[in-house]
């Protein structure tokens, strides 16, 4: 029997996909880009291998669909309340800005005004796929920019909506448009409103009768009954396959089977979705680009410009740094993949056709092909403006610490200790630092953490660490410890860098999220760094040791060999034998510790002498801290306190004696 075509232009697209993808992969552009490189070589226009386009466009719409609903799951409440002041200030600035460029640009290029507008729509678009892709690859997804990027990008995503609607009355010729495109918004409010109804009362119901039955092959084809289902009642009032997918994917993303729903269906979006960006790629005429690559070059640099342009400047004008500005600037430079599909809508409006839809292809892929170099250039441009921005002045407000009307006179601090970031770590850290009396100042780059914390009482300042003014502001020439807490490798990378020449003596602790990033900071002058993924290891067989009943003791013990042990070998990689010898014992356990002297302590009120820590343990009181002042090598007739802080140092065995002397209740 012979082969369908359908099955035969399947084989061919997928198997030169493969190839172009794989290539693409090792040269490390975006794989989008190479699903379209695909398309323009089986296309009609490259070397004509698949002889039935209209199949290869109806599965192209059913990865849409999928896309679309699988972008729905994803979104939810608490992601559009954390992104609120991007999605209110930020996407919105970004959107209109390029709406006005574009409709200028098609002002003096001579284009009606509905066109123009309609472009802008296109260029307003970046690629969600490629930039969170770049962000996770680069560890950048929870720095200040990362977050501020991704919440541009989730209203962008949101604008599709509205875009699709309109485009079909930017297309036509009636003067009643205002009305149609009111009409339709209606429509689209309305049923809105009959799937959230559905999403609080129907849906969650319904799966979770399917859940009961406990068959996987049940849910997933409830699933896609509802994705594809709602889908099509959205397209009997008018509005698009693809929106209906959306809300279908919203209405998933409120229950809780939406992570499930998401893993069931992925697999069947990416297939269908790269068919996608085949089909667009094989619309694409390279004799296009070939007969006017000027223009081409020429617009992909205006675009790039524009966009980057239209990005940064919301992002200054909610608050962010220069510096955060130019790396999401560049970030969202390129055009995204949701613009081909409001593409092929402003093709059936007409909007859209022939040599400008081929030129539009052209840009758009350039664009995607650059945008993995750009954001790996992207620290260095903003090095440079920052650099530029100090020497000029530029948005000295920016960064400039301030909290509160704090910032308006000199801080009075010194051997202290500037902490960078206030999550949980730095958090964390500045209640440990309260609690034992250590002086601190915080820098953040959150205003809304800022203003809430110092009505508290927290020396938290607004500030960018990467500028030398903000550190010395912070007194950086009279601290004694710097600990960077943030989630950003560059902003990390450059403080620790900036921080060492300001004062070559301080001890720098960083943060990091992988072990890779170790040696580059200790390069850079770091003391310590902490990687996050070596202790989730540690934590990891403390919860298994745990589990099998193994004594506390033991627990902590087997940490601390592993901290000591890991710890060394990773700031010295040429030195393994290390390891070995803490492991064989060859090398003097010794360990400094420190002890808080409680008001129920039996110590309290004891001199050293009287306590006999040396004697009775083995153990030497190396310092004694009190009301922030550290005194070295006490003396024997120096009475404890409440809240002294007592440094020891000693093997574990002889500490852990110690510690029972000075640490144990009187009541025990």
């Amino acid at each position: 029997m012979p082969t369908p075509d359908v099955l035969s232009d399947l084989l061919v697209i997928f198997v030169v996909s493969i190839t172009v993808v794989f290539v693409f992969h090792r040269l490390r552009l975006p794989s989008i880009a190479g699903f379209l490189a695909a398309g323009a070589l089986v296309g009609p226009y490259g070397l004509n291998l698949v002889s039935d386009l209209n199949q290869v466009h109806v599965m192209a719409e059913i990865g849409v669909v999928l896309l679309l609903f699988t972008i729905g799951v994803e979104f939810s409440l608490a992601h559009l309340a954390a992104a609120r002041g991007l999605l209110l200030v930020g996407g919105p600035l970004q959107i209109a800005g390029v709406l006005l460029l574009a409709t200028l640009g098609g002002a003096l290029a001579g284009l009606p005004y509905r066109q123009a507008i309609f472009w802008g729509c296109l260029l307003s678009l970046s690629s969600t796929a490629i930039v969170l892709k770049a962000l996770a690859e680069r560890g950048e997804s929870d720095s200040l920019y990362g977050r501020a990027t991704i919440g541009i990008l989730i209203f962008q995503d949101l604008a599709v909506v509205p875009m699709m609607l309109v485009t079909p009355f930017l297309g036509s010729q009636s003067e009643d448009t205002i009305g149609n495109v009111l009409l339709a918004l209606a429509k689209a409010a309305v049923l809105v409103s009959v799937i959230v109804v559905a999403a609080w009362f129907l849906v969650p119901k319904l799966l979770e009768h399917i859940v009961r039955s406990r068959s996987r092959e049940l849910f997933l084809l409830t699933i896609i009954v509802l994705c594809l289902g709602i889908a099509w009642l959205t397209s009997l009032t008018g509005l698009s396959l693809a929106l209906g997918a959306f809300i279908a994917g919203l209405v998933i993303s409120e229950s809780e089977y939406s992570h499930q729903a998401m893993a069931e269906v992925l697999p069947f979006r990416d297939s269908f979705n790269s068919l996608f960006f085949v089909s667009i790629g094989m619309l694409m005429d390279v004799r296009v680009v070939l007969a006017h690559p000027a223009l081409v070059v020429a617009l992909v640099g205006i675009v790039l410009a524009g966009k980057f342009i239209t990005a940064a400047i919301p992002m200054l004008a909610v608050g962010h740094p220069p510096r955060s500005a130019v790396l999401a600037g560049i970030a969202l430079a390129q055009v995204g993949e949701f613009s081909f599909i409001l593409a092929q809508e402003g093709q059936e409006a007409g909007l859209l056709t022939g040599e400008p839809y081929q030129v539009f292809l052209a840009v758009s892929v350039l664009t995607m092909v650059v945008t993995p170099f750009l954001i790996q250039w992207a620290p260095k441009v903003a090095r440079r403006t920052e650099a530029f921005q100090r020497l000029h002045h530029w948005f000295p407000g920016r960064t400039t610490a301030h909290a509160s009307g704090a910032g308006r006179h000199h801080l009075r601090i010194k051997d202290h200790v500037i902490v960078v970031g206030y999550g949980l770590n730095g958090r964390n850290l500045a209640r440990v630092l309260d609690e034992t009396e250590i002086p601190y100042v915080v820098l953040e780059l959150d205003g809304d953490t800022v203003r809430r914390e110092s009505r508290s009482g927290v020396p938290i300042y607004y500030g960018d660490a990467t500028n030398p003014s903000v550190l010395r502001q912070m007194k950086i020439e009279d601290a004694r410890v710097l600990v960077i807490a943030v989630s950003d490798p560059f902003s990390a990378r450059r403080t620790v860098q900036i921080a060492r020449e300001l004062n070559p003596g301080l001890h720098i602790v960083v943060r990091t999220r992988y072990l890779r990033e170790m040696e580059d900071l200790h390069q850079l002058g770091a003391d310590e760094v902490v990687p996050e993924e070596f202790e989730t290891s540690i934590e990891i067989f403390t919860l298994v040791l745990r589990t099998y009943k193994m004594p506390q003791e033991v627990i902590v013990q087997k940490a601390e060999q592993v901290r000591r042990e890991g710890y060394a070998l990773l700031r010295r990689s040429e030195l393994p034998e290390l390891a070995h010898h803490l492991r064989a014992g060859t090398l003097t356990d010794v360990e400094v510790e420190t002890c808080r002297i409680e008001s129920d302590s039996p110590a309290a009120g004891k001199t050293l002498a009287q306590v006999s820590v040396r004697p009775r343990t083995g153990t030497s009181v190396i310092a004694l801290t009190r009301n922030g002042v550290t005194e070295s090598n006490p003396s024997e007739k120096v009475r404890l306190e409440a809240g002294d802080v007592v440094v020891l140092l000693g093997t574990r065995d002889q500490i852990r004696r110690a510690m029972g002397l000075l640490a144990h209740s009187k009541a025990e």
